[in-house]
């Protein structure tokens, strides 16, 4: 089995909470230089007090001139980057007959797709050039079979997922290893669940440690697929898991 050196330095979108700061925490012990991203300067500050050494960085990467500022920082203070992980996410729960049903669908769609697709872009260069370097693209097991309470991000996955087999496909033979994580669900604040429902769902979902921890022994294994928990059912057998996860009387109102 071969086994994929730690990298050298990361940097991770959507990084101060969640499987971002645990990707961080457990890069961290391994040696690597950690760089996270991300919209709130109080979540970031939280997370470089929870983790020394942790780098931060106020970064919508949604908004085209601030993700510019970054790349140009990460070319001048961090040129050995060497892996970007793609995680940041948004996930808004939608009803379609309800009034602004979609309502910052635009956002939606931007954090989590057209942002990963721009950023990977605008770092290549920069990852071509490093001996060897990986591309992490944070997808989900939705992005096999989708939740239709949050139709928006799951389409969106879908799409960062064909996008990735691509990107990997056109990188082979090149120093840049692409690699796809599509957690389960996992117990993190995705979806601006209340307390007292994330407290209520914990029993069916994967806590963000054990799923990262997962996650990294497949990469280390040299997987391009890391599919946690459920994920590799929703992978297998894709759409025809849609009547399972979405049973008839899942939107009030509706007839069975």
């Amino acid at each position: 089995m071969t086994v994929s050196p730690a990298p050298t330095c990361a940097l991770i979108t959507g990084g101060a909470t969640g499987i971002g700061l645990e990707l961080a925490r457990q890069w961290l012990v391994r040696g690597t230089r950690v760089i996270v991203c991300g919209r709130r300067e109080e979540a970031l500050a939280a997370a470089a007090a929870e983790l020394p050494g942790l780098v931060t960085r106020v970064c919508d990467v949604t908004d085209e001139a601030t993700r510019a500022d970054l790349v140009a920082w990460i070319e001048a203070e961090h040129p050995n980057l060497d892996l970007l992980v793609n995680n940041a996410g948004a996930q808004v729960h939608r009803v379609i007959d309800q009034p602004q049903a979609f309502a910052g669908t635009a956002e939606e769609i931007a954090v989590n797709l057209t942002a990963p697709i721009l950023l990977t872009a605008a770092l290549l260069p920069l990852l071509r050039r490093q001996p060897q370097a990986w591309i992490m693209m944070v997808s989900s097991g939705l992005a096999f079979a989708p939740i239709a309470h949050a139709p928006v991000y799951c389409a969106a996955k879908a799409g960062l997922h064909s996008f990735t087999l691509s990107l990997r496909h056109q990188l082979r033979g090149t120093g840049v290893r692409v690699v796809e994580f599509a957690p389960p669900a996992v117990d993190t604040a995705l979806g601006n669940r209340s307390e007292e429902n994330r407290a209520a769902s914990a029993a069916h979902m994967m806590s963000a440690r054990d799923c990262v921890t997962a996650a990294l022994a497949r990469f280390d294994a040299g997987d391009e697929e890391l599919l946690v928990g459920t994920s590799p059912m929703l992978r297998e057998k894709g759409e025809a898991l849609f009547a399972m996860l979405n049973p008839p009387m899942a939107f009030p109102g509706r007839a069975p």
